[in-house]
């Protein structure tokens, strides 16, 4: 049976076919050529007490249309003014919403570290990514073989950009871990099925060593849950649908900044 995940990617594959079918890849290389240096997010992650990545979301494959974003400059704008440590933007088109149009707007608007959340299976969009402005790119153990999640780290690095590892059981912590990346992120959705547990969460967070930034992925709406996540470990969530959908992005990103921060130096 075809998995979420799967589906997904065949869609993402048909797309990028048309990307570099008008734009080659040494336009690309050219293109970076122009583009201002990476910011060191997993450095800039690391000396944080805590973070909030803040994510410009449309719609997902779980939840369907969230909120239509009409202005994603004026959104990740509200997430910098809150004290966002990295805007996180999504490209997908099919299942998300998302367009590199939005990357680029979000890009001219902000000057903190932007992550790229697509889903990468190819060297182009490592490219692709860097051209466009963006500092972090997202790899998804679970759609990646260890041969091309090693290149595409590697490629990613060389190019400046920091990488959030992605992953969701056991397993693929271990695959993640053999590559030494500096940022970890444990999604608590299932991307093959799309069931959401933070407990897997709250049991892999406290496995990944003190030198890895850890990030809680999904599922995440509640102060009390950012506490508890934090107070598991993680460094940093990463949320979007709570953020376009609660009304109040730049006073969600700080409040819960603030007890992320205060959860993990024991102040709760």
């Amino acid at each position: 049976m075809t998995s979420v995940l799967d589906s997904i990617i065949d869609g993402v594959r048909l797309d990028l076919e048309l990307r570099k079918s008008s734009t080659s890849l040494q336009q690309l290389r050219d293109q970076i050529q122009n583009t201002a240096p990476a910011k060191n997010a997993a450095a800039i992650l690391a000396t944080r007490d805590f973070s909030v990545i803040s994510e410009v979301k449309r719609s997902s494959p779980s939840k369907g249309h969230l909120a239509q974003i009409p202005d994603p400059a004026a959104l990740a704008t509200a997430y910098a003014a809150g004290d966002a440590a990295v805007i996180s933007v999504l490209t997908e088109e099919r299942r998300f919403g998302g367009s590199l149009a939005d990357l680029d707007a979000v890009r001219e608007a902000v000057q903190i570290p932007l992550l790229r959340k697509d889903f990468i299976v190819e060297e182009y969009q490592v490219w692709e990514t860097r051209a466009h402005g963006a500092d972090v790119v997202l790899l998804i153990v679970a759609a990646l073989g260890d041969a091309q999640l090693h290149d595409l780290h590697a490629l990613s690095l060389d190019l400046g950009m920091s990488v959030l590892v992605e992953v969701h059981n056991a397993d693929e912590l271990d695959r993640a871990l053999r590559i030494s990346p500096r940022i970890i992120g444990v999604n608590a959705r299932n991307l093959k099925t799309l069931d959401v547990d933070l407990a897997v969460c709250h049991s892999l967070i406290p496995q990944i060593p003190s030198d890895i930034v850890a990030v809680a992925e999904s599922g995440i709406s509640h102060i009390d849950e950012v506490v508890s996540l934090a107070t598991s470990g993680a460094r940093a969530v990463l949320v979007g649908e709570a953020l376009v959908t609660g009304g109040s992005p730049e006073q969600t990103v700080r409040e819960w900044t603030n007890a992320g921060r205060a959860a993990r130096n024991g102040e709760q």
